[in-house]
């Protein structure tokens, strides 16, 4: 069974073959950064005029470098939420048109989920585990029952770990993408130079819920109420904020470990690449961190067809008529409060 996905969610172009939903048998990613750079952002009308060009070059090379033509694919699997619309539907409606012209199916693939699978490519992983998904745009920590099956526990009550990574670093000017700017810039500098403060997020149904806009504040407007070393650098600025930043998302962590007794933890999703988290998972000796490849923690298109590959495995399909949408609206919320639809 050999699946083709599609990525183009935001600002990387992706296309990849993998067999089985889990042997990669190629990986192309066309990345956009230098044609953002200039506006510490992305722009989305450039991402998707972007992705309009690079689309068929970057699938074919995928294919090429696979080894396999158009009739050698079973299905094509394609990001169709969350992200930007633009994007999305470039994506969308090339998969579409692909799956049509080959007559296979096609499978819409919410993102997310694909971040929390991408380790599953690498690694042979049981269910249920605690599955932390943290990128610019979300951070969610939450119980996977399954491929398909996960129960949010926890997510941020405002900016996503990476966003407020990316707003600091646009601030102070410290490069982008902003989440691997400050962690390069951090690892030379004083964590201890400023004592930033985290979110009071104790009471009521936010046991397990971040919240990044009152650090990315103090970081950003009041720097000299948390300073307590001499003249510190732009290093030691970005090291406190790294510090306190990983610190908030691996307390609530360690919660929904304690409550769940689940002692298997999988990281998905751009941040996961930050070596801050990284070290310090490390140091949890009574749980299992798994984390994916660097090549796989940012967007991607084998994460993409290995969970398209499930789908198919299990015989589902997307009708035509299915839609770009900019959010998710298809999880479930059970801890700590009742579910929702």
């Amino acid at each position: 069974m050999i699946v083709l996905g599609i990525e183009t969610s935001c600002d990387d172009s992706s296309a990849a073959v993998v067999k089985d939903g889990r042997e990669i048998l190629s990986n192309v990613v066309a990345t956009q950064i230098d044609y953002h750079r200039m506006y510490n952002g992305v722009v989305p009308e450039i991402a998707s005029r972007l992705h309009t060009e690079w689309i068929l070059p970057v699938v074919n090379e995928a294919l090429e470098t696979a080894g396999v033509g158009v009739g050698d694919i079973d299905a094509v699997a394609v990001t169709s939420r969350p992200g930007l619309v633009g994007s999305l539907l470039v994506g969308l409606s090339f998969a579409k048109a692909f799956a049509y012209g080959a007559g296979i199916p096609f499978l819409g693939v919410n993102h997310i989920k694909a971040h929390l699978y991408a380790a599953h490519l690498e690694n042979d992983i049981e269910y249920p585990y605690i599955g932390l998904l943290v990128s610019g745009g979300h951070t969610i920590i939450c119980r996977v029952n399954n491929f398909d099956d996960i129960e949010i526990m926890g997510t941020t009550i405002d900016d996503a770990v990476g966003e407020a990574f990316d707003k600091v670093s646009k601030f102070y000017d410290f490069g982008y993408p902003g989440g691997v700017a400050i962690d390069e810039l951090a690892k030379g500098g004083d964590d201890s130079a400023y004592k930033f403060p985290g979110p009071n997020l104790h009471k009521g149904d936010h046991r397990y819920d971040v919240s990044y806009s009152g650090l990315k504040n103090a970081a950003i407007n009041q720097t000299h109420q948390f300073q307590v070393k001499e003249n510190p650098t732009p290093a030691d600025l970005a090291a406190s904020f790294q510090r306190v930043a990983v610190g908030i998302l691996l307390k609530r962590l360690r919660k929904a470990v304690d409550d769940t007794g689940l002692k298997r933890i999988v990281v998905g999703g751009g941040v996961a690449a930050n070596s801050r988290i990284r070290a310090e998972l490390a140091t949890w000796k009574d749980t299992q961190i798994i984390f994916p490849s660097l090549k796989l923690c940012t967007d991607n298109g084998a994460m993409i067809a290995g969970l398209g590959g499930k789908y198919l495995e299990r015989g589902d399909y997307s009708e035509y008529d299915l839609n770009a949408k900019p959010r998710v609206s298809s999880f479930r919320r059970k801890y700590p409060i009742s579910k929702q639809g």
